[in-house]
């Protein structure tokens, strides 16, 4: 028998055997936007190189972590040289340590911190230990925000959930949900109702202080404000859902830009450099509450491995260097400016928003879009077709319009401007 070209349909083929729907992670299939999922061979600086030899400029990054660029060489090195010791010992390690100091001087909110495997992991345990430190059981999340698969948050969730028009989920128990309210993003109203009606039951607040699961929506002026009074007013906890924003929108995260300190805080993706990795810390009195000093229990077999410590440490090092944003945060600008102008242009309207080095496009006439419902109204199949030809060119957006993209210090100027002429070409055809 013929073996089959190693294409990336015929790899999809071949997965859709053995992997529910042919990928690991439900965005990644191409539904929302059509097509196969390109199967990525390999990944250096800017460029994901995929099966067939086709290289593409990512604005994706492995959906955040790649904020030094893909296999950046000082991390690469400190990863094989720990590999050298051990992949997994299921004890404490020096690394768990620095990594753990490193981050509690970079975001002073956070003075214990806890080590697991996902952003999943990190937003169920945070949610947990709230209950318990306030003895509570109500928790308030926002429409569009995804923190992760976690029974009690599927409940209007962003992210794949929306590409894939499901914003809940089989499998959930009524019970399970009924101790969640939803409420609008940006919505200070709706908060204070939900306080008033409710506050003596609300253990905590969970919310991405810059939302990046339907597409990048920053805080109105008043918003995160209004969460920390509303907190403080009725003893909830304030989480921050940093799991993307933290050290991409600025190196203390979205609470250090916005100037707003939370309770407890959910960090991922960054700090593993490109490995599975979560975390979640917070205010000492109440991550004490967990044991082995106190009752509230969490265990994780691969928590705190070497491999993935040693990959953040070495991020978190190399991106704490002087003026190591503002080259990054200046071509984010540079790409959102150029793709609104591209859409004047030719009489396609773009709305884009930004938040360090995080940012969105949407194919709007609304200038600034504040929630669910307005990405929602968005035009899709404008999406879709932007997304296709852009492929065709060689340039890698998030296969969703509900999706934010990332830039890293390995994207260059004559790469923004190549985008930037690109989409200028693209949207000509749409118009």
């Amino acid at each position: 028998m013929t073996e089959k070209p190693k294409t990336s349909a015929n790899l999809f083929d071949q997965a859709k055997h053995t992997i529910p729907g042919g990928v690991n992670s439900p965005v990644r299939a191409f539904k929302a936007v059509g097509g196969s999922p390109v199967f990525i061979q390999s990944a250096k600086g800017a460029y994901i190189t995929d099966v067939e030899g086709k290289r593409y400029l990512d604005y994706v990054g492995s959906w955040g972590p790649m904020l030094l660029g893909h296999a950046h060489e000082a991390v690469i090195a400190t990863v094989q040289n720990a590999c050298q010791n051990g992949l997994s010992f299921g004890a404490p390690c020096e690394l768990e340590t620095q990594l753990a100091e490193k981050i509690c001087t970079l975001i002073p909110s956070i003075e214990l911190i806890r080590m697991v495997n996902s952003g999943t992991e990190a937003t169920m345990s945070a949610i947990r230990l709230a209950r318990a430190y306030t003895q509570r059981n109500t928790i308030i999340k926002f429409e569009g925000c995804y923190h992760g698969h976690v029974d009690s948050l599927l409940v209007k969730a962003g992210s794949g959930a929306l590409t894939l028009g499901t914003p809940t989920s089989p499998g959930i128990p009524n019970s399970t949900t009924e101790q969640t309210l939803v409420l609008e993003y940006n919505n200070c109203e709706q908060v204070t109702t939900a306080f008033k009606e409710h506050g003596e039951h609300i253990a905590a607040i969970i919310v991405e202080p810059v939302a990046g699961n339907m597409n990048c929506i920053p805080p109105s002026a008043e918003f995160l404000q209004h969460l920390r009074k509303q907190c403080d007013q009725f003893q909830s906890l304030l989480i921050f859902d940093e799991v993307m924003t933290g050290f991409r929108v600025a190196l203390g995260g979205a609470q250090s830009y916005y100037n707003i300190q939370p309770d407890l805080t959910t960090l991922g993706k960054v700090i593993g450099g490109g490995l599975p990795v979560g975390a979640f810390g917070g205010k000492r009195m109440i991550m004490e509450q967990l044991a082995p000093l106190g009752p509230v229990y969490q265990a994780g077999t691969l928590s705190g491995n070497p491999i993935a410590m040693s990959a953040g440490l070495k991020t978190l090092e190399l991106i704490s260097e002087p003026n190591f944003y503002d080259p990054i945060i200046k071509l984010t600008s540079t790409l959102c400016e150029g793709l609104e102008t591209a859409g004047k242009d030719t009489g396609i309207t773009i709305t884009t928003h930004q938040a360090g080095t995080l940012f969105g496009f949407f194919f709007s006439d609304q200038a600034h879009i504040t929630n669910l419902t307005e990405v929602s109204a968005c035009n899709g199949e404008y999406f879709k077709q932007f997304f296709q030809a852009m492929l065709t060119k060689g340039i890698y957006w998030a296969p969703s319009a509900f999706e934010a993209s990332f830039m890293s210090s390995a994207h260059t100027a004559e790469d923004i401007n190549y985008t930037i002429e690109q989409a200028r070409a693209v949207l000509k055809t749409l118009s």
